[in-house]
C-alpha cells in the first residue's frame, strides 16, 4: 500500500466553518485521486487535537501528493488523508472554541451595578443603553418577536444592557433576573456562534484527551521497511515522508511560484530536498527501492548511476552525453525452457481458484499445483511456482519440488514480483522464459527482459486444452488396450476351428 498526502490548514474568521480546496498539479497527482481525497475529507466530521470536539473555522487545501501506479490500492488515500490532516493539527496552534450567546438584558436601574457584576463573573461583554432610562424617557425595540410587553414599549426606570457570554456560564441566570429583579428583569438570548474558549487549560485538563492514543483518529503516519510497516510519530514524519514539504515554498515564492501561508501537514527535511531538487525523474525500480525502505535507509551514492533509470543532473556535463551500451549477442538455448507462474495471481484470476481461495486458501494452493503437474506432464519443460511470503518474519527463501513441478516461497521483504522479474533478468537470454502474470507493470518488465508473456487467463485457456488433449489420449489408449477372445488367433486357426466343430 502507498499513498501521501500533503494538506495545508489555514484559520478562517469565525463562523466560516469549513471550506475544502484544492491546489495541487494535476502532473503530480492525478485528478481522480485529487477528488478522492476531497471526498474523504468531506465524508466525516474530523475532530481536533485538545478536547477531541469537531474542528470549524479552517480552510484545508490539498497542496501536494503521490500515488503509485502498482502499490496504491482502494483506502489508501482515506486512511493518508486522516493521518495527514491530524499530524498537521498536532502540528499547529490549535484553539479551542466554545458557543457563546448573544444577550440583551432589561433590568431596574437600580440593579443595573449587580448585573454588570454578574456579566463580568461570566466572563462576558456588555454594553450599556441610556435610552430607555427614566431622565430621558426614550424607548427602544428588543427585537426578539412580538412580545406586547417588551417591543417598542417606553419602560421608565429601566436599562438596556446587550452583550455576549459563554453559554456554558449564562444557561442558568434567567433564574437569578428574575430573583433578584422580583420579576422585572427580563433576558433574551440567541446563539451566537462559536468563540474561544474562556478556561480552555481548566476544560482540556477535565477532559483528559490525548490524541497520541486515540487509536480511532491517529496522529502519525505508516511507513513500510523491510517488507513490513512501522508507525512514525506525527513529529518524526518529516524524516520519511517522500514529497518535499510545502512549507520550503514560503521561504522562497519566486522560485516556486506559490506563497502559501498557515501551518501545513508535514514537517520539512532539509536534506531529502535538495538530493529531489538535483533529481528530475527516477524509475519504478528506485520508487520500489523507497517502498520497501525507510527514506533514510535509502540514500545512495551519487557518483554510482541508478539502476535501469535516467537522472538529469543540474549543471552536469555528462548529462548531454550518454555512453553507449554493447551487448554481446547469446543464442538462446532450444533445449531448456522455462515457465514461471505467479501463484497467488493466477489464484485469483480463475474463478474456481478465486472461490477456493474465499474458503480456503491452503486448499487453492493445493488444487493449483495439482493443475500444473498434469499441465507439465504433456508441455515438460522446467515449471516453477511462485508464492509470496514476504510479510514471514525471517522467513528465507524455500525451494522444494512437488511431484514433477518446482515450487519457490520468497524470503521476507521479496514479493513474487521480484523474485520472478530477478529470474528473467538472469535468465531470460540464455533460455526460452515464459512468465504467466496478469500484473502489468510486471509484463513490462518482462517483456524488456526478452520473455515470453502469458495472462493469468490465456494460461488458464491453455491449461484447460490440453488438459483435455490428455483426456483424449487417455481415453484412446484406454480403447487400444481392451482385448477380445478372438483378437491374438489367425484366421486359419479359426477355421480348423469351425472345421471341427462340424
Amino acid at each position: 500500500h502507498y499513498a501521501e498526502v500533503h494538506l495545508l490548514l489555514e484559520p478562517l474568521p469565525p463562523g466560516s466553518g469549513l471550506v475544502f480546496a484544492a491546489d495541487c498539479s494535476e502532473d503530480a497527482l492525478d485528478k481522480n485521486w485529487q477528488r478522492l481525497i476531497l471526498t474523504h475529507l468531506e465524508e466525516k466530521t474530523h475532530i481536533g487535537v485538545l478536547t477531541g470536539a469537531p474542528i470549524t473555522d479552517m480552510k484545508i487545501t490539498l497542496v501536494a501528493g503521490r500515488a503509485h501506479i502498482k502499490h496504491t490500492e482502494g483506502g489508501d488515500f482515506r486512511e493518508a488523508t486522516y493521518r495527514a490532516l491530524r499530524q498537521g493539527l498536532m502540528q499547529a496552534e490549535s484553539v479551542l472554541l466554545e458557543p457563546y450567546y448573544d444577550f440583551r438584558l432589561e433590568i431596574p436601574e437600580n440593579m443595573v451595578g449587580r448585573a454588570m457584576t454578574d456579566i463580568e463573573r461570566m466572563h462576558g461583554t456588555f454594553s450599556l443603553d441610556t435610552r430607555g432610562g427614566a431622565a430621558s424617557g426614550g424607548t427602544w425595540d428588543s427585537g426578539y418577536g412580538s412580545d406586547a410587553a417588551s417591543v417598542g414599549r417606553q419602560r421608565a426606570g429601566i436599562r438596556l444592557l446587550t452583550g455576549s457570554a459563554p453559554v456554558a456560564t449564562m444557561q442558568n441566570y434567567q433564574k437569578e433576573v428574575t430573583a433578584y429583579t422580583k420579576g422585572e428583569g427580563k433576558l433574551f438570548v440567541t446563539p451566537g456562534g462559536y468563540r474561544p474558549c474562556h478556561n480552555a487549560g481548566v476544560v482540556m485538563e477535565e477532559t483528559g484527551y490525548d490524541p497520541e492514543r486515540d487509536q480511532e483518529n491517529p496522529t502519525g503516519s505508516v511507513f513500510c521497511a523491510h517488507g513490513a510497516g512501522f508507525v512514525v510519530k506525527w513529529d518524526q514524519v518529516g524524516e520519511y515522508m517522500h514529497v518535499e514539504s510545502c512549507l520550503e515554498r514560503r521561504e522562497n515564492p519566486e522560485d516556486t511560484g506559490l506563497l502559501v501561508n498557515g501551518a501545513p501537514s508535514a514537517s520539512f527535511d532539509e536534506e531529502s530536498a535538495e538530493n529531489d531538487m538535483q533529481e528530475e525523474w527516477i524509475g519504478t525500480e528506485e520508487i520500489d527501492r523507497i517502498l520497501n525502505r525507510t527514506y533514510n535507509a535509502n540514500k545512495r551514492d551519487k557518483s554510482v548511476p541508478a539502476k535501469n533509470s535516467w537522472k538529469l543532473k543540474h549543471g552536469s556535463e555528462k548529462s548531454a552525453a550518454v555512453s553507449a551500451v554493447t551487448r554481446t549477442y547469446q543464442p538462446k538455448k532450444s533445449g531448456e525452457e522455462y515457465l514461471l507462474v505467479d501463484g497467488y495471481n493466477v489464484i485469483f484470476a480463475w474463478d474456481e481458484l478465486k472461490a477456493l481461495a474465499a474458503a480456503n486458501i491452503d486448499g487453492a494452493r493445493g488444487r493449483l499445483l495439482d493443475i500444473l503437474c498434469n499441465y507439465q506432464a504433456i508441455r515438460r519443460c522446467e515449471l516453477i511456482v511462485v508464492f509470496d511470503a514476504y510479510r514471514v518474519a525471517g522467513h528465507q527463501t524455500e525451494f522444494f519440488d512437488y511431484h514433477n513441478i518446482h515450487v519457490v516461497y520468497t524470503r521476507e521483504a521479496e514479493t513474487a514480483d521480484q523474485y520472478i522479474e530477478k529470474f528473467a533478468h538472469e535468465n531470460g537470454r540464455r533460455y526460452r522464459v515464459t512468465v504467466a502474470t496478469s500484473d502489468g507493470l510486471e509484463q513490462i518488465i518482462i517483456r524488456g527482459a526478452g520473455c515470453s508473456l502469458l495472462s493469468a487467463r490465456e494460461f488458464e485457456q491453455e491449461v484447460t486444452l490440453k488438459s483435455r488433449q490428455i483426456q483424449e489420449e487417455f481415453q484412446g489408449t484406454k480403447e487400444k488396450s481392451r482385448n477380445y477372445l478372438f483378437d491374438g488367433i489367425s484366421e486359419e486357426i479359426i477355421k480348423e476351428a469351425g472345421k471341427q466343430e462340424e
